[in-house]
Order: structure tokens, then C-alpha cells, then sequence
């Protein structure tokens, strides 16, 4: 399997950030890791080896970055304002800084990679594919919680509205909404329902997007199935198998 590594300084988060890439073809697939994971997370727990069928087989590329989880929600030291600074710098750093080095690699410029996230993870794919539809082709997202008022000790102002998928979705309209209504564009939310699972969460970003008419799969898999890296293993060359051929 084809793997290459880079990484530079970005001014957008200050510091030097590091990003691998698995495969030699396919459909681009953008790995966000979870909670203060870094970039070889998903390597490190043997899901690359799980894909590697859709990597020989230039179905997919895949391309994993480090998270700022750490210094954003997750870092009790900081402000509430000061966390919401870090969602926007690294809304910047994905945007103008990932998905340019994606699409010279696909050398594409019109190509929009998939969104894949596990656990926190899946909160930081969704707050950007919901932010941004016309910059990625679908999202997987994989055991997330999508209200993030939880991390900000009860806070609440107008960017943590429109950082929270549960606030902003219910009224989102015109051309986002209409790309996201848009067959072909795969937007999977799955979970477990055993330990540290909470289904009810996936099941709520369902319902928003099922009144607004979004297209979606909704997985909820049964109570033996844990929050962890075994169970991801499985779920998702399943689901590569579906959404990659």
C-alpha cells in the first residue's frame, strides 16, 4: 500500500501539522481523528488495515490529519469564546489549507473528498460538512454526539449556534440545504447501542435531517456493539463496501 507523509507550518493554528496519505487512487476520503488523537490514530488501531481491499484497489484515498481537539473543546483551561477561536482555526486550516494539498494530489480542482470521523471525530466532520456541503461529496459519521454545548460549560452565543450541527441545521435553507438534499451524496450517522454508546444523539441528528428532507442512512447496530476500535473495524469496510464498490 502506497503511503506518504507530509506536513508544514500552518499560521492558521500555529504550529506544524502533519498529514498522511494511504493508496494510490479513488475517491477521496478525508479522516478526521478522535478526541486529542493525532494523525496516524486510525494506522495505529489497524483501521487502514481494514480498508486496505478499497486502498490496493484504487476505490479510495485516504487522508488523515492531526485534530486542535485539545486545545479547542476539550481543553477545560480555556474560555468558551477561546475554543470557539480554535473551531475556526481549524475550519480555516481544512478549508484552505487540506483540501487545496487533496485536490493537487487528485490533481483535481474540483474534487470534494469525503468526511470520515469517529467519536469527536464525528463532531468535527459534521460541524464541516453541514458548515460547508459544497466542499465535500458526503460524510460518514461514525459513535459522535453532534451538540457540542456540553464542551463550553453551558455557554452560548451566536458562533457556538453556528458550530453546533442541532442548533443551525433546524433552520438551514436555500443553496445549502438544496445541496445537501441531493441524491448520490452519502451521509451515514451510525452507532453502537453497548458501552459508552449514545445512540440517542445519532438518532436526533437523524430526525433533524429527516424533516428537512436530507437524504441519510441512520445504523444504529445492537447492544453488544461498544464505542471502540474492534466494532469500528467491522462497521466500517461494511460500509466502505457500500458507499465505494
Amino acid at each position: 500500500m502506497r503511503r506518504d507523509t507530509t506536513a508544514w507550518f500552518s499560521e492558521r493554528v500555529g504550529r506544524e501539522m502533519p498529514l498522511v496519505a494511504y493508496g494510490h487512487f479513488g475517491t477521496p476520503v478525508l479522516m478526521l481523528p478522535t478526541a486529542a488523537a493525532d494523525y496516524l490514530e486510525y494506522e495505529r488501531f489497524q483501521l487502514i488495515g481494514a480498508l486496505s481491499w478499497w486502498l490496493d484497489q484504487g476505490k479510495v484515498k485516504l487522508y488523515s490529519v492531526n485534530s486542535v481537539n485539545q486545545l479547542a473543546l476539550m481543553n477545560r483551561q480555556a474560555s468558551p469564546q477561546e475554543r470557539i477561536d480554535w473551531l475556526d482555526r481549524y475550519e480555516g486550516y481544512i478549508l484552505d489549507e487540506v483540501l487545496p494539498l487533496i485536490r493537487r494530489d487528485c490533481a483535481d480542482d474540483a474534487i470534494r473528498p469525503c468526511l470520515l470521523g469517529i467519536s469527536l471525530g464525528a463532531t468535527s466532520a459534521a460541524n464541516l460538512f453541514f458548515r460547508h456541503p459544497e466542499q465535500f461529496s458526503g460524510v460518514m459519521l461514525i459513535s459522535g454526539s453532534y451538540d457540542i454545548r456540553p464542551f463550553l460549560d453551558g455557554y452560548s452565543d451566536e458562533r457556538v449556534y453556528f458550530h453546533n450541527p442541532v442548533d443551525f441545521l433546524p433552520g438551514l435553507n436555500g443553496q445549502p440545504l438544496e445541496l445537501l438534499r441531493r441524491e448520490g451524496r452519502p451521509i451515514l450517522i451510525f452507532s453502537g447501542q453497548g458501552r459508552f454508546e449514545a445512540p440517542d444523539r445519532s438518532r436526533r441528528l437523524a430526525e433533524i435531517l429527516t424533516h428537512l428532507g436530507v437524504p441519510h442512512l441512520l445504523d444504529v447496530w445492537g447492544e453488544d456493539v461498544d464505542h471502540d476500535w474492534p466494532w469500528w473495524r467491522k462497521c466500517l469496510p461494511y460500509y466502505f463496501g457500500r458507499f465505494f464498490g
